[in-house]
């Protein structure tokens, strides 16, 4: 890994962002790193749950500029495969990126932990927390370097935020404080810089130490991919086929003694090999 770092300790992976001296600034070694990353995570069963956060002050300061006004001419004429009609067409890094989160099995939890503008803030839209320190910096820039929304963010913001503060963060590509995200309902919560990742891993914990993994993986894509169904008739279909299933393993019987014996479960079933296929037949799978 060049532009990010790993570890993984006590059932919990961080991800870093790791170019402090460029503001941790996207490139597409970045891309290539995180989708590596979260390969990773999915693969390995004694990952519970996954915190993404930046080296130094910033968490992401956007895209790489560093090839100044061609920048984005010189991206075009990069390749990274073909869109999903099959067209020789380079495809947005940071939506690659959202659309392996997207799939992930496991918990995602971004802390942000200084400024995250451009992609490094529309990355985070497919964690299923956003916490940031109470000093962060955000903004949608992208209007104003002449540029449209990326990274699946026009899908997914106005799923997050109310229409109107969606439309009026990219509009106008302002920047804002951690406090307007919070009040929006961006971030889930703010924390003191020196607090953030401790209180990050308190939440990954919270959110996995009493629940099957399993189970998470599959409530985690069932939460996600119902966000654009078109009737709850396709919820119930999933649901259904979830309950048959899983009810089959032994997860639930382990989970049921343990609830009647009024001790911990120690749930055998693991993602690596037991995770059923609930959508198939209803849902298409994400390209990323």
């Amino acid at each position: 890994m060049e532009h990010i770092s790993m570890s993984i300790e006590d059932g919990i992976a961080v991800i870093t962002l790791d170019r402090p001296d460029k503001l941790n600034a996207f490139t597409t070694t970045m891309e290539n790193e995180l989708i590596e990353a979260f390969d990773s995570t999915d693969a390995n069963d004694a990952v519970r749950a996954v915190i993404l956060t930046g080296a130094g002050r910033a968490f992401c300061a956007g895209a790489d500029l560093s090839s100044g006004a061609e920048t984005f001419s010189e991206w075009r004429a990069e390749s990274n495969g073909t869109d999903a009609d099959g067209d020789d067409l380079r495809r947005d890094g940071g939506g690659r990126v959202v659309l392996r989160m997207f799939d992930s099995l496991k918990p995602i939890i971004a802390a942000i932990n200084g400024p995250a503008v451009g992609v490094g803030i529309t990355m985070t839209l497919a964690a299923d927390f956003r916490l940031a320190a109470d000093d962060a910096r955000m903004g949608f820039v992208f209007n104003r370097r002449g540029l449209v929304p990326e990274s699946c963010s026009s899908w997914l913001l106005p799923k997050l935020v109310p229409l109107q503060r969606a439309l009026d963060w990219i509009y106008s590509g302002r920047i804002f404080t951690a406090t307007e995200a919070f009040s929006a309902g961006l971030v889930y919560r703010l924390h003191s810089r020196e607090d953030l990742l401790g209180e990050a891993t308190a939440l990954a914990h919270s959110l996995t130490r009493d629940s099957a993994p399993v189970s998470v993986a599959l409530s985690r894509q069932m939460i996600w991919r119902m966000l654009g169904v078109e009737h709850p008739m396709v919820a119930h279909r999933v649901e259904s086929i979830g309950i048959n299933a899983r009810g089959a393993q032994a997860d639930v019987r382990e989970g049921v003694a343990a609830f009647l014996e009024k001790r911990e479960a120690v749930f055998p079933d693991r993602c690596s090999d037991a995770m059923p296929d609930l959508f198939s037949s209803h849902l298409p799978r994400p390209r990323w």
